[in-house]
Order: C-alpha cells, then structure tokens, then sequence
C-alpha cells in the first residue's frame, strides 16, 4: 500500500465494524459539530491544494461541485481558475440510474435546482466533458474508495469510457476504515485539508 503524504498526525479513523450507512451518519454528524473556524480554514487549505494541483497537471477543463451538507467549500479555487481560463462545469442528473451529465458553467453564473434540490447550470448551458472531476467524499478509505451519500452517481460516472482523471475532495476527518464493493470505483488522488492520498 502507497504511504499517504499527509504530513499531520493522523486522525483517528471510525470501527470498520460499522456499516456505510452508520459511518455515513457518523460523518454527517462529525461534519455538523465541526467548529465554523476550523471549517473556513480546512476549506482554504483544500482549495490551495486544489490549485496548486490544477497549476501542476496543466487542466484546462474541470468538472466542479456546488457544496452541499457542509462539503469543502471552494468557490475560492474555482474564482482563480475560471480567471486562469479554465473551463468549470457543475454535474447535472439527467437520469436516476444514470452516469452525471457536466453543463458549462462561470462563477456567478445563475443556478437552479433541480428535482433533488440541487443547485444545478440553467439547462440551456453546454454539456461538456471535463477532462478530470473535483469529487466531494463523504469519507475515504486508505484504497482511495469514496464514500458518498450512496447514490451511485459518481461510480456510474467513473466507470464510462472515457473515463475523467478523478480526484477526491474531502476533510481529514473523513479518513474511515470499509471494503470497497464490486461497483466501486477508487479515486485517482484524494485532497484534504492535511495532504493528499495517491
């Protein structure tokens, strides 16, 4: 197993005993608690990461996400990208069981929300393919396995052809122990607030 180059102690990670949907309420109720300061700046050094890879793999075109229960927010990032040139798009569900659909968008953009409540590009915006994602994790696993909100959408996402270089966006404290499952899909790279997990 690649040795993580996170540079902090690590923290403790959740019982592997614990099913995904009892970690996925540990994580929500984790994320609820974490103190609003500490939150902007685990948000900020996520999003220098962020840019700091994008400068180093020469990016041109980045499917994004807008955050939602309490996941990294990194509008700051996506400002200084858009102003370098490169082209964002926000994840669109165009079907329940269906792969993510990516529509061009610019910071300040309007957005609506769609059937599930989320803030999605109006629909007259250009449907594009990014040639790599930022993809919020609920939690990760040291295999680079994304636990999301069990939806599916961005494993289905994953699996297509072509497949976009896929980097994990989460908070340290997101670190849990699980098995990946057959539909899993393990991420490139993974961004926290602490390092990175290749």
């Amino acid at each position: 197993m690649t040795t993580p180059s996170i540079a902090r102690d690590p923290l403790p990670s959740l019982p592997q005993s614990k099913s995904k949907s009892a970690l996925r309420a540990d994580l929500l109720a984790c994320r609820r608690a974490q103190d609003e300061a500490a939150r902007i700046r685990a948000d900020a050094a996520i999003a220098a990461r962020v840019l700091d890879w994008c400068a180093a793999t020469g990016v041109t075109s980045l499917g994004v996400y807008h955050p939602i229960r309490r996941e990294p927010d990194l509008l700051s990032a996506y400002n200084a990208l858009s102003a370098q040139g490169v082209h964002l798009s926000l994840p669109v569900v165009l079907e329940r069981h269906a792969p993510l659909a990516f529509r061009r968008w610019v910071p300040g953009d309007a957005l609506d929300k769609d059937a599930l409540g989320t803030l999605v590009p109006a629909a007259s915006a250009e449907v594009v393919i990014p040639q790599a994602l930022l993809v919020p994790c609920l939690g990760f696993n040291a295999q680079r396995y994304r636990l999301g909100y069990g939806g599916g959408f961005y494993d289905r996402t994953l699996a297509g052809t072509p497949r976009p270089l896929a980097v994990g966006v989460c908070h340290a404290s997101g670190l849990v122990e699980f098995a990946g499952e057959a539909h899993d899909v393990a991420l490139d790279l993974i961004l926290t607030d602490q390092g990175q997990w290749r």
